[in-house]
């Protein structure tokens, strides 16, 4: 199944890597970010991220899964929401699509994403999700298939996910 949504903790997910909602610091935050800083043992993935950073917003960065389940943590930093008039629908693409470059680069196939931007930073997640599914579907087409699932933390996400992926 190269393309899926379910509900899930991306941190329990048995993939080549999960993406993380980063912040360009890529430094352990609220949310899914702090989900996965504890799941990964905080200080291990902290000393593996600062020599990374800063990260710009719309690209991503690859560290060791550490304890995860995922051998890799891919640290895609999205856009914070201003109401759309700051490139956040481009940023956000490319957060995605960084973050895809990032698995073939490190040799892997699976991938799970979080609904990058969502919380947090506010990103619609209607259109957040949109703009995920599309950009995923295009790379997939262009670079050749990978396995990959959208990670939902609640069912209203999910939702949105298996809409957007049957339309």
């Amino acid at each position: 199944m190269p393309l899926a949504a379910i509900r899930a903790d991306i941190t329990t997910l048995a993939v080549d890597a999960i993406v993380n909602a980063a912040n360009e610091q890529l430094r352990q935050g609220g949310g899914v970010c702090g989900a996965i800083f504890r799941a990964a043992g905080a200080a291990e993935l902290a000393a593996a991220c600062a020599p990374l950073a800063p990260c710009p917003t719309g690209e991503a960065r690859t560290t060791p899964g550490f304890r995860l389940p995922a051998r890799f943590v891919i640290h895609a930093v999205g856009p914070v929401w201003h109401g759309g008039g700051r490139g956040e629908a481009g940023l956000l693409a490319s957060a995605y699509r960084s973050s895809l470059a990032e698995l073939r680069r490190v040799g892997g196939r699976s991938i799970a994403f979080p609904a990058i931007s969502t919380g947090i930073y506010g990103y619609p997640a209607e259109e957040a999700t949109r703009i995920a599914v599309r950009t995923v579907r295009e790379d997939l087409a262009a670079q050749g298939e990978l396995d990959v699932t959208f990670a939902c933390f609640d069912d209203a996400t999910l939702r949105l996910y298996e809409k957007e992926l049957a339309a």
